[in-house]
């Protein structure tokens, strides 16, 4: 058995909470007693919460955590797209699961330094509504870096925008656009979009539309 097949069983065994003899953890996998204190060492060095020692026992005292990680936001939206998809479906216990994940992953995402105001108090969407929004963000994005206008309805207003940048809050996914029929920046919901196309047409940089234009009107 591969080392890394033999601590997957170990966690398998250990997850029921109660105490386990290293000797039977030992005979359960078919190694040594040296080798199951190895494997002990490792499994909490890699963040598996294990309490317990030699000649006693071991045993998982709480759920298994994980290290620190950097996701980029093409990342998070395929966790997000794939939370929604199980979320949605009808194993109830799955469902809850995807939806216990999906807060932890809202409780830890920054907010941008000086506009968390813009997303205060926005909970947690549901599913369904989440899933209809995620559909639009890989011909948003592929319509950002090919400098496509996309004509899109939002709130029951459609208008054509030239795509400029997504952000993720946290809570929700946005976007921003110049509207070319506001004439204006503007910040979008993706999750509020009901209909999206892409044009044909393409847009250049002109003064006072792009997103350092932008930034800079934000200050």
């Amino acid at each position: 058995m591969r080392r890394a097949d033999r601590l997957m069983q170990l966690v398998q065994i250990l997850r029921d909470g109660t105490l386990h003899r290293a000797q039977d953890l030992a005979q359960a996998v078919d190694v040594s007693l040296r080798t199951i204190y190895r494997d002990m060492e490792t499994l909490a060095a890699s963040g598996v919460p294990i309490s317990g020692e030699r000649g006693i026992g071991y045993r998982v005292t709480a759920a298994i955590t994980l290290p620190p990680l950097n996701l980029t936001l093409t990342e998070v939206e395929a966790l997000h797209l794939g939370l929604s998809a199980v979320g949605a479906a009808d194993d109830a216990e799955l469902a809850q699961a995807a939806r216990q994940l999906l807060a932890k992953l809202d409780a830890v995402m920054p907010e941008k330094p000086g506009d968390s105001a813009a997303v205060h108090g926005f909970a947690i969407y549901p599913f369904a509504e989440a899933t209809r929004g995620f559909q639009h963000l890989p011909r948003m994005r592929q319509a950002i870096r090919t400098r496509q206008k996309l004509e899109l309805t939002a709130q029951g207003e459609a208008r054509i925008v030239r795509p400029l940048e997504l952000d993720y809050w946290g809570r929700l996914w946005t976007c921003v656009v110049w509207c070319e029929k506001r004439r204006d920046f503007d910040v979008i919901r993706v999750d509020r979009i009901t209909a999206l196309r892409v044009l044909p047409s393409l847009f250049v940089g002109e003064q006072g539309k792009t997103l350092a234009d932008y930034r800079q009107q934000r200050g």
